[in-house]
């Protein structure tokens, strides 16, 4: 008799990839590792002024997509934008950049857009639930969109960030019902702030949790990482798979999860030797090969 047992959908994978040499050279990287999917800093993440994206940049980014078929394509908003902060002065700079990027990633056709949902220093976690809700709706304000969606990254919690709950992310979501928005599940992050993912029933527990709040269907990326910092710790960093405080028994039933099996899975590994990538590639690529075993 034929096996009735339902087939493994293979998720896409791949991982944030370098922007050296241009912004198309990550997808020729991406390509040339054996990735399906990729993320990238559509700039520098760590200041405010950004080179600007000319019209030749990105037609060449979006010629070469086509060549390698890479797809979906993420770009991570740069780490400095903060659409939750209570002082004036940043947060009129955050919603700036944070509308730049919208409008790189628009430029660029790419599919994602993830960021942060900031940290509510100096206010409360209802205001900076609220403040984000303004930022978002402001940076898209008479922008087309078009096949763009905004993944708002759940958070470890440290530094009084929200996100850290699903519930925080289901608020914003309800508080935009005309953006397209969605859900970026970071593993070490959700490991962190208290879901214990490293049994079956804790990661059953989430899913539930998932559905729940911001529906898993939403949740069209994985950052894939592993966590140095230890459970409920509320600290953020990020560890090689395997080698952290998850584990890798975990991490490949979280890989192999069919309520997540459309979402792309990428890994945020620590980039400390040039192998690393590779390594953790591979280590992905182990848990969703063989699909049926």
């Amino acid at each position: 008799m034929p096996d009735s047992k339902p087939k493994f959908k293979v998720p896409r994978i791949g991982f944030h990839a370098p922007i050296k040499g241009g912004l198309h050279n990550a997808l020729l990287v991406a390509r040339d590792t054996g990735c399906d999917t990729l993320q990238i800093f559509s700039r520098n993440p760590r200041g405010w002024a950004a080179k600007p994206l000319t019209a030749a940049d990105a037609a060449l980014f979006r010629k070469v997509r086509r060549e390698t078929k890479i797809t979906p394509v993420a770009i991570h908003c740069n780490y400095l934008v903060n659409l939750a902060a209570a002082d004036e002065l940043l947060l009129k700079k955050s919603r700036n950049s944070f509308r730049e990027e919208l409008q790189r990633a628009i430029l660029l056709g790419a599919d994602y857009l993830v960021v942060h949902p900031g940290s509510a220093r100096g206010s409360c976690e209802a205001d900076g639930i609220n403040t984000c809700i303004a930022s978002i709706k402001i940076g898209c304000r008479r922008l087309d969109l078009g096949k763009l969606r905004i993944l708002l990254e759940n958070t470890a919690g440290q530094g009084e960030c929200i996100g850290h709950r699903f519930e925080h992310l289901r608020s914003i979501m309800d508080g935009c019902p005309k953006i397209p928005l969605g859900v970026c599940f970071d593993t070490a992050h959700a490991f962190t702030a208290g879901y214990d993912i490293r049994e079956e029933d804790g990661l059953e527990a989430l899913i539930v949790k998932l559905q729940r709040t911001v529906k898993t269907r939403n949740v069209r990326a994985i950052h894939f990482n592993d966590s140095r910092a230890p459970y409920n710790s509320r600290v953020d960093r990020h560890w090689h798979i395997g080698e952290g405080h998850i584990g890798a028994e975990a991490l490949r039933r979280v890989a192999r999860h069919p309520k997540l099996a459309h979402a792309a899975f990428i890994l945020e590994t620590p980039y400390d030797d040039p192998r690393a990538d590779l390594q953790n590639l591979n280590m992905l690529r182990s848990f969703v090969d063989n699909g049926d075993a």
